[in-house]
C-alpha cells in the first residue's frame, strides 16, 4: 500500500467527487476508482457508500480516512523537515485566483519569487470567488487569493493589504475633467458593475446604500477586464482596483478619479485549508505576498 493511494482516498473523501479527485492528482477517474477498489480490497472492507445521491464512508472508511489523514500529515512534515535541513526550497504550488489578482496584483510577485526559487513550480488557475473557496476546501489547490475575504470554518485566512479603488470613465465624460468625487455625485450616474454575487460589487452596494445613492446599472459583467471596455465605450462609470487601469490611463483610453466620502479600499486575502501543512515553498511564497500584496 502506498503513500499515494491513501491520498487518492483522502482527496476523494473531502472533494466528494472523481472527477475532482482525478483532476487534484493528475490521472484518469478510472485509475481513482480503481485506487478505492484495491483499498477495498486490500482492507476487505467496502468504504465508500456510492450511490447517485449519496457519497457516505462507511465506519471501516471512517477509520481508515482518520488513519490515512495522520499518515499523510506525518509524511509531509517529514519531507518539508528533511527540505529545512537542505536548505532547498522546491516542489509545487497550485494556486487559484481571482482575475483582477491574477492578472494585475500577482505577476510582480509571482516574477520575484521564482527568480529566488527555481526549483519551484507554481500552477496559476483563475477563478471566479466561490470557486476559490471551493477549490481550497477540496483540495484542488493549496492557496487561494480572493478580494473582501469571508469566514469559512474550513479556511485559514491571511489578511493582505487593501488595494485602492477609483473611479474610471472614458476621457469625454462629463466627470473626465474631476480630480476626485464624492461617493455622493455618483447618485443617478449610468453605472457598469460587476454581477451582483462578485464580493466587490456586494461592498459597493454597500457603500452606496449607506450614502443613499441610486446609481443606473447599465452593464453588469464577471469580471475586470470587460467592465474596462464597458466604459471606454461610454457605456458608463465603474469602480475599478487601481492597479488593473494604468495601462488604459498611460494610453488615454480610460480617466482614473480619486474617490472620496467613504471606505472604497479593497482587503485582499490569502487562503489555505485549515490543518493543511504547508511546504517550505508555501511557506515562502505566503511570506512574499504578506509583504508585496
Amino acid at each position: 500500500m502506498q503513500i499515494e493511494s491513501l491520498k487518492v482516498f483522502c482527496d476523494l473523501v473531502e472533494s466528494e467527487s472523481f472527477t475532482k479527485t482525478a483532476q487534484i492528482n493528475n490521472v484518469t477517474q478510472s485509475a481513482v476508482s480503481q485506487t478505492i477498489s484495491t483499498l477495498e480490497q486490500r482492507f476487505k472492507s467496502l468504504l465508500i457508500e456510492r450511490s447517485k445521491k449519496n457519497f457516505r464512508l462507511t465506519p471501516e472508511g471512517e477509520v481508515l480516512y482518520d488513519y490515512s489523514k495522520r499518515i499523510l500529515q506525518t509524511h509531509e512534515a517529514l519531507q518539508n523537515t528533511m527540505q529545512d535541513l537542505k536548505q532547498v526550497v522546491s516542489g509545487d504550488i497550485r494556486m487559484a485566483t481571482i482575475y483582477s489578482i491574477g492578472l494585475h496584483a500577482l505577476p510582480p510577485c509571482l516574477k520575484q519569487f521564482l527568480k529566488g526559487n527555481p526549483n519551484v513550480r507554481v500552477h496559476l488557475q483563475y477563478r471566479h470567488a466561490d470557486q476559490v473557496y471551493e477549490d481550497v476546501l477540496g483540495n484542488i489547490v493549496d492557496l487561494g487569493l480572493v478580494a473582501y475575504p469571508a469566514r469559512d470554518a474550513g479556511v485559514e485566512i491571511v489578511h493582505l493589504r487593501k488595494d485602492p479603488q477609483v473611479l474610471i470613465c472614458a476621457p469625454g465624460h462629463p466627470l473626465a475633467r474631476s480630480k476626485s468625487v464624492r461617493v455622493k455625485a455618483l447618485d443617478g450616474q449610468k453605472f457598469v458593475c460587476f454581477q451582483k454575487d462578485i464580493p466587490t460589487q456586494k461592498a459597493l452596494d454597500r457603500i452606496f446604500k449607506t450614502a443613499g445613492v441610486k446609481v443606473r446599472p447599465m452593464m453588469t459583467f464577471d469580471n475586470v477586464e470587460t467592465v474596462k471596455r464597458a466604459v471606454e465605450i461610454d457605456a458608463g462609470v465603474a469602480i475599478v482596483p487601481e492597479n488593473t487601469i494604468r495601462l488604459e490611463v498611460s494610453n488615454q483610453t480610460l480617466v482614473a478619479i480619486r474617490l472620496e466620502g467613504a471606505d472604497f479600499g479593497r482587503p485582499l486575502g490569502l487562503l489555505y485549508k485549515k490543518g493543511k501543512v504547508l511546504s517550505p515553498a508555501m511557506k515562502q511564497f505566503v511570506a512574499l505576498l504578506k509583504e508585496s500584496l
